[in-house]
C-alpha cells in the first residue's frame, strides 16, 4: 500500500511518542555518541507567487545524524554526519542556505539539491586549556558558529574559533572560510562563498545583573576569481560575478532577552550596525552580445541597520512583545546568518523576518507583534505578525523565501525565458505575514556542555512551524494573494 505524505508524518509522530518513554529516551551526561533522528513534513505553495508553473512542495523527509564526542583532559573532538532521504526536495535543516534549495539551475548540475544525499555537518577538535575559566574553548574544524540573534552568525563552516564565556564577560574571536559543502549532491560552492574569508570578533559585558552591553565586528575579504561572460558562450549561475571587501561594526544591548529561562518581567534587545566596503562586479554583455567596454565596475558600499524589541511577561506562562528592524538600501548581511533566534521568549527558535517570507536585512523595515506561551519544559507556542516595507521604493530587497519571476513569452503564450520579478518602482509595501510555531517536548536528555552549540534540542519533540504571507502592492497585481510554508518536525535522539 502506498502511503501519502500525511500518513507518513503520522507514523513518524507515533514513533516519536513511543520514544518519549523515559526508559527509552534516557541520555546521561557521560554519553559520547548517539543518533539524532528527524522526520520533517513540508507543505509549501506559491514560493513564486503564482508567476511560474510548479512552485509547490509537499513531501516527507528522514534525516539521520550520527555523532560521536570524546574528551581527554583539556582536549575534545566531535563529528556529526548526516543521511537524508525524502519524497520531495524539502528542508530538513533550518541552517540550509537559500541557494541550495533546489531552485538554482546550473548547466553542470554540480549544485543541484537532491532528494537523497550524505553529508558531514561538523568535525572539529577543541582545546580548553588556554585559561582556567570553564567557559573557554578553542575549536578548529567545521563547526557551528552562532550568536544569540542569528543575524551575524548561525551556520556550519570551517573555522578557527575561540570562545570565552563567564558570568560577567563573553567573547568570540575567529576566522572562517567555506571550502566545501561536504554533501554528495552540492559538489560546488555558491559563488558568494568561493574564496571568501570571514574574520570576526565580539564581546559583551554584564554591567548590572541581567543586562549586557557589547560590541561586535565582522570583515569579509573576497578575492575570488571573477568569471567574465564571453560572446556566444552561455553563462552559468555558478559563475562568480562579484568580490570585494566589506566590514561591519555594531553595538548591542539586551536584558539576556534571548535566554528563554530568564524570568524578567520586561525584556529588551537592541542593536545598531554600520557597514562599509567596496565591491567589483562583472558587467554583462551588451544587448547585441558583444563584450562591454569595461569588464567590471567598482562600487563603494555604505549602510546601516538596527533591530530593537521589547517583551513583557504577563505571568509565568504568557508573554507579549513588539519589535522593529530597519536596514538601509545598500546594507547587506555577511552571509553566515540564519536570522533565527529565541526573541519570542520560548525555547523554539523562530525566523525574525517570517517563516514564509524569510526577509533579509537589506533595504527593508519590519514591524512585528507577537505573543508566546510556555508551560514548564513541556510545551511552547508563538504567534507572530509581521509587516514589511521597502526603505527605498526603487531598489530591490533580499528574501530567501520568495522567488517570483517575470516571464517572456512568444505570441502563442509559450515561455521563452524567466527572470526575477522586478518590484514596482515607488511602491514600498512588501506585504504582511502571520506565523505560528507550536512545540511539544518530551524527556530532556543531558549532553556534554561542549555540545551546546551543536545540538539545539532536547531528546524528543514534535513541532509545527509555518507562516502565511500576503504580498503587498510592490509585487504588482499579477501575483497570487497568498503563499504559505509549513513544517511538522519530529525529532528524537538516542
Amino acid at each position: 500500500m502506498k502511503l501519502n505524505p500525511f500518513m507518513k508524518a503520522g507514523i513518524g509522530l507515533t514513533f516519536a511518542l513511543i520514544w518519549s518513554c523515559p526508559t527509552l529516551a534516557a541520555i546521561t551526561e557521560t554519553k559520547n555518541f548517539g543518533l539524532d533522528v528527524k522526520i520533517t513534513g513540508q507543505s509549501e505553495d506559491d514560493r513564486d507567487l503564482g508567476t511560474a508553473s510548479g512552485g509547490d512542495v509537499n513531501g516527507v523527509g528522514l534525516d539521520l545524524r550520527p555523532w560521536v564526542y570524546g574528551e581527554s583532559g583539556a582536549w575534545s573532538a566531535y563529528a556529526m554526519g548526516q543521511a537524508v532521504t525524502s519524497t520531495d526536495i524539502i528542508e530538513t535543516d533550518t541552517l540550509q542556505q537559500s541557494d541550495s534549495d533546489g531552485t538554482q539551475t546550473t548547466d553542470n548540475g554540480d549544485r543541484k539539491t537532491k532528494k537523497n544525499y550524505l553529508a558531514m555537518r561538523e568535525f572539529w577538535v577543541g582545546y580548553s586549556g588556554l585559561t582556567p575559566y570553564p567557559g573557554e574553548q578553542l575549536k578548529l574544524g567545521r563547526q557551528r558558529l552562532r550568536n544569540d540573534d542569528g543575524q551575524w552568525r548561525d551556520t556550519n563552516i570551517e573555522a578557527l574559533n575561540w570562545t570565552f564565556d563567564t558570568t560577567l564577560l563573553r567573547a568570540n574571536v575567529g576566522v572562517a572560510e567555506r571550502f566545501s559543502e561536504y554533501r554528495t549532491d552540492l559538489k560546488e560552492l555558491a559563488p558568494k562563498d568561493k574564496d571568501r574569508l570571514h574574520v570576526y570578533a565580539d564581546t559583551a559585558y554584564q554591567w548590572t545583573p541581567g543586562n549586557w552591553v557589547g560590541i561586535r565586528g565582522h570583515h569579509t575579504h573576497d578575492d575570488g576569481k571573477l568569471d567574465y561572460p564571453e560572446p556566444g558562450v552561455p553563462g552559468d549561475s555558478l559563475d562568480k560575478k562579484q568580490n570585494g571587501d566589506i566590514s561591519w561594526l555594531g553595538l548591542t544591548a539586551d536584558s539576556d532577552a534571548y535566554n528563554y529561562r530568564n524570568t524578567n518581567t520586561v525584556n529588551y534587545w537592541g542593536s545598531i550596525t554600520g557597514m562599509s566596503g567596496d565591491t567589483d562586479t562583472v558587467n554583462q554583455l551588451n544587448a547585441d552580445g558583444t563584450r562591454p567596454t569595461e569588464a567590471k565596475r567598482g562600487e563603494d558600499l555604505n549602510g546601516w541597520a538596527t533591530d530593537i524589541g521589547v517583551r513583557l511577561r504577563l505571568d509565568p506562562q504568557w508573554q507579549v512583545g513588539a519589535a522593529y528592524a530597519r536596514a538601509s538600501a545598500d546594507y547587506e548581511q555577511n552571509g553566515l546568518e540564519s536570522n533565527r533566534s529565541n526573541y519570542t521568549g520560548t525555547r523554539s527558535r523562530v525566523h525574525r523576518f517570517g517563516e514564509a517570507f524569510r526577509g533579509e536585512m537589506n533595504n527593508m523595515q519590519t514591524a512585528t507583534l507577537f505573543g508566546s506561551w510556555m508551560l514548564n519544559d513541556e510545551y511552547d507556542a508563538s504567534v507572530i505578525y509581521h509587516k514589511f516595507w521597502r526603505v527605498d521604493g526603487n531598489k530591490p530587497v533580499g528574501s530567501n523565501g520568495i522567488n517570483a519571476v517575470e516571464n517572456d513569452t512568444d505570441p502563442t503564450g509559450a515561455i521563452l525565458s524567466s527572470t526575477s520579478l522586478p518590484l514596482e518602482d515607488g511602491n514600498k509595501d512588501l506585504g504582511q505575514e502571520m506565523d505560528l510555531v507550536v512545540t511539544k517536548y518530551f524527556k530532556q536528555g543531558l549532553l556534554p556542555a561542549a555540545l551546546s552549540q551543536s545540538i539545539d534540542e532536547p531528546s524528543a519533540l514534535v513541532r509545527l512551524r509555518g507562516g502565511v504571507f500576503k504580498p503587498g502592492d510592490a509585487y504588482g497585481k499579477e501575483v497570487d494573494s497568498y503563499m504559505h510554508r509549513a513544517f511538522i518536525d519530529v525529532i528524537w535522539r538516542f
